[in-house]
């Protein structure tokens, strides 16, 4: 259940990175309260599972999920660069993940 809670929280703080750039610095009131209140549930549930997750591993998979995710998002839905060494950089974070699970013995 915690790595469920953890990945979910993951997944709400690239929404909250996507919100905070469509709020256009906090002007535009329904993305900053979207921003706000996916911020809030995606530390609440990041605490949640760090109750039975180490500290090092929670924190890097959450961090890892939303740099990700912002990432990919920023490509499909921003038209940011996907140049080959920027998604080399990506696949390096995604095969720390993954060794960080794999290391996490869970």
């Amino acid at each position: 259940m915690a790595w469920f809670l953890l990945i979910l929280a993951g997944l709400l703080e690239v929404v909250w990175a996507f919100g905070m750039k469509a709020s256009a610095g906090f002007t535009r009131p329904g993305w900053s309260a979207l921003t706000l209140v996916a911020m809030a549930a995606s530390v609440g549930l990041l605490a949640l599972a760090m109750r039975s997750l180490p500290l090092g591993t929670a924190y890097a998979i959450w961090t890892g999920i939303g740099a990700l995710g912002a990432f990919l998002v920023g490509i499909a839905v921003l038209g940011e660069a996907a140049t080959p060494l920027r998604l080399g950089s990506a696949a390096l974070i995604l095969a720390g993940l993954v060794g960080l699970k794999l290391a996490s013995g869970e």
